[in-house]
């Protein structure tokens, strides 16, 4: 294999196929990345055999071939090269070795044969349909906060895609709860995602899916089926496993019936919180909400440290009440909200709260209390 190839567009596609391979491996071959030079393009893949990221970028390819090197290590060798600079890759007779080769800096990289290198068998797609990226950047940010990280609870490791009736229409549905706090996004359903089975993404194929989508005019075609998802953009490809497991009735903890209606100013609330739980403890990170007529008292107590305290006017005018919330999920939930003021639908001290957002009727959030 010997090909010339753009520094820039190298390093581009590098970034987005290394970060699917993780930096201790058992199975050598999992650390390295699969070059393969042929027509007028090098194509690149990476996996960790639950996710994988194919990537073509154009080349001029003087000898075809494919061999396997270390992802990081190429990866940071092409980082440090300098800028606009052209960069030469050219294996050896053998295949053993790959050099590396731009103005006066060379390196010689072990490779590893790539008749070694795993393939994420896709199997068939029973569903494909094509969104805008923005849209699909939308359902990921309003829920990926959410998400949990118990790994006991492996279900709820990631997002909940599906489509659902919604007032006439259907929509598609992105959820994600960890136990504490639970979030709920709705776009209109693309054509073609009509009957599609529910489907768990998994939190690190999700993390990889949002650095992709941030191109705004691009589009994503979606192929999903009961066991795997490949999202493709441009030139990039990645296929993922899904989550095996069943995904709760999550509609049961949606209150219905809190009546208690507190009106706030986004950017006041969450500066006011951010104030008040700088004296909070990691362990304790409860902030309490005193409400009485339309004024809104936030308190942090620190038994370590000292306390904090907080007023806002804000629109409310049911009887007084006081609740606890955590500090970090209020900050998560008013850092998504797209609009300027924001909605709490209260019961009691002890019961889950609503959030929507005032500016849509896309997203809501649901919160549960601490004790304070």
């Amino acid at each position: 294999m010997r090909i010339t190839i753009e520094r820039s567009n190298l390093l581009k596609s590098l970034n987005h196929v290394h970060r699917v391979v993780e930096r201790r491996n058992t199975i050598p071959i999992l650390s390295n990345v699969l070059l393969r030079a042929e027509g007028e393009s090098l194509d690149m893949k990476a996996t960790d055999l639950d996710l994988e990221i194919t990537e073509a970028t154009p080349a001029q390819v003087e000898q075809p071939g494919a061999t396997t090197v270390p992802a990081h290590l190429l990866y940071d060798i092409v980082r440090k090269l300098s800028d606009g600079s052209e960069v030469r890759l050219s294996t050896n007779a053998e295949g053993t070795a790959m050099t590396v080769a731009s103005g006066r800096s060379k390196f010689s990289l072990q490779c590893l044969p790539q008749s070694d290198f795993p393939d994420l068998n896709a199997g068939t797609f029973t569903h494909k349909f094509t969104m805008k990226a923005t849209d699909l950047k939308m359902l990921i940010d309003r829920t990926q906060f959410a998400i949990s990280t118990e790994e006991t609870r492996y279900y709820l490791n990631g997002i909940y895609i599906h489509t659902i009736e919604s007032k006439g229409d259907l929509k598609l549905r992105a959820v994600a709860t960890d136990g504490h706090r639970l979030a709920r996004a709705d776009l209109e359903a693309p054509s073609g995602s009509e009957g599609m089975p529910g489907i768990i993404i998994p939190r690190k194929t999700v993390g990889e899916l949002q650095k992709l989508v941030d191109q705004p005019d691009a589009t994503v075609t979606l192929e999903i089926s009961d066991a795997k998802i490949r999202m493709s953009i441009g030139s990039i490809v990645m296929t993922s496993k899904l989550i095996d497991g069943t995904f709760p009735d999550y509609q049961r903890v949606i209150p219905a019936n809190n009546e208690k209606e507190l009106r706030i100013d986004c950017q006041s609330f969450a500066q006011a919180v951010d104030r008040v739980s700088t004296i909070s403890s990691e362990r304790g990170r409860a902030v309490k909400l005193a409400l009485a007529d339309g004024q809104l008292t936030l308190t942090v107590n620190n038994p370590d440290s000292g306390s904090a305290t907080e007023e806002l006017p804000v629109g409310y005018d049911n009887e007084p009440l006081e609740i606890g919330f955590n500090a970090k999920y209020l900050l998560d939930i008013t850092a998504q909200l797209s609009g300027t003021e924001a909605v709490f639908m209260l019961a009691d001290a002890g019961s889950p709260t609503l959030v929507r957002d005032l500016a849509g009727e896309d997203a809501l959030y649901v919160l549960m209390p601490m004790r304070v």
